[in-house]
C-alpha cells in the first residue's frame, strides 16, 4: 500500500527535471497521474513506462486556459476525480537586463509563469470544492524574494505566483481546498544549465554539485501532498531549511 494509493495528481511541467521527478515519485506511492506539458513525446514516453492503468499524458500549453481546462476534464473523465495539482512548469529566459529584453520573450515568461498557475488553479478548483478536498502546490523560488540582475521576468513572475497561492488558499481552505508553495532551493535541471551558461548574477557561477537532485523535490511534494500538508495552507515550505528535509525523510 502506498501512501497516495486511489488519488490522482496532475503535474504540469512533467516533461522533464523537477515534474518528471515528481510524477514518478507520485506513482511510486501508488497515485493515478496526469502528465501535462507541450513536450507530447516525452511525456508519452514517461506514461508509457508507468502503464496506462497509472499514468496519462496530455499535451498542454499552460499558457491557454482552454488547454488547462481541458486536461483537467480528461483527468477526471479518466480517473473519476482530481486530488492534487502540482503547478511546477515555468521558464527562467529571457535573462537579460532590463534596459535590453525582450518586451514579448518577458511576458511570454509571464504566460507561462503566473497565468499558467493561475490557469491550473482556476481549472482545478470547482472539481476539488465539488468534492471537497484537494491541494494544489506551487514551484515557488527564492527569487519570489530577491531580486537578481537579469532576472526580472523570472522574479517578478514568482512573486506574482506566490501572491496566487496565498490568494488562492484564502478563498478555498474552507472549502477543503490547499494550496501552498515549495521554494525546493536550486534544483540539477535543464534550467541550472541555461543559468550557468548566461553567466549572469552569482547564481550561474554555483557548482553543478551545489544543486539538489530533482528527485529530492519530488519526495517532498509527496510528502506536502500527504497529512503534512494539512496545515500548511497559504504558506511556502523551503527545501533548504534542514528540518523540513529531515521531515521529509532526505536527511537523518
Amino acid at each position: 500500500m502506498g501512501t497516495m494509493d486511489d488519488k490522482v495528481v496532475l503535474v504540469t511541467g512533467a516533461s522533464r527535471g523537477i515534474g518528471e521527478a515528481a510524477v514518478r515519485a507520485f506513482a511510486a506511492e501508488g497515485a493515478r497521474v496526469v502528465l501535462l506539458a507541450r513536450s507530447r513525446g516525452d511525456i508519452a514516453e514517461i506514461a508509457g513506462d508507468l502503464g496506462p492503468d497509472q499514468a496519462l499524458a496530455v499535451p498542454c500549453d499552460i499558457s491557454r486556459f482552454w488547454e488547462v481546462s481541458q486536461a483537467v476534464e480528461a483527468a477526471v473523465d479518466t480517473f473519476g476525480r482530481l486530488d492534487v495539482v502540482v503547478n511546477n512548469a515555468g521558464v527562467i529566459q529571457p535573462i537579460a537586463r532590463l534596459s535590453e529584453a525582450d518586451p514579448d520573450a518577458w511576458g511570454q515568461t509571464i504566460d507561462i509563469n503566473v497565468k499558467g498557475v493561475f490557469h491550473g488553479i482556476r481549472a482545478a478548483a470547482p472539481v476539488m470544492e465539488a468534492q471537497g478536498s484537494g491541494r494544489i502546490i506551487t514551484i515557488s523560488s527564492g527569487a519570489a524574494h530577491n531580486a537578481l540582475e537579469g532576472w526580472s521576468a523570472y522574479c517578478t513572475s514568482k512573486a506574482g505566483a506566490k501572491m496566487l497561492t496565498e490568494a488562492a488558499d484564502l478563498e478555498l481552505r474552507d472549502r477543503g481546498v490547499r494550496v501552498m508553495g515549495l521554494s525546493p532551493g536550486t534544483v540539477a535541471t535543464e534550467m541550472q544549465r541555461e543559468i550557468k551558461a548566461s553567466g549572469v548574477n552569482p547564481v550561474s557561477q554555483l557548482d553543478w554539485d551545489d544543486h539538489i537532485p530533482p528527485e529530492w523535490v519530488g519526495r517532498a511534494l509527496v510528502w506536502m501532498a500527504g497529512p503534512a500538508g494539512d496545515s500548511l495552507g497559504g504558506q511556502e515550505v523551503r527545501l533548504r531549511d534542514e528540518d523540513v528535509r529531515r521531515a521529509v525523510g532526505l536527511i537523518d
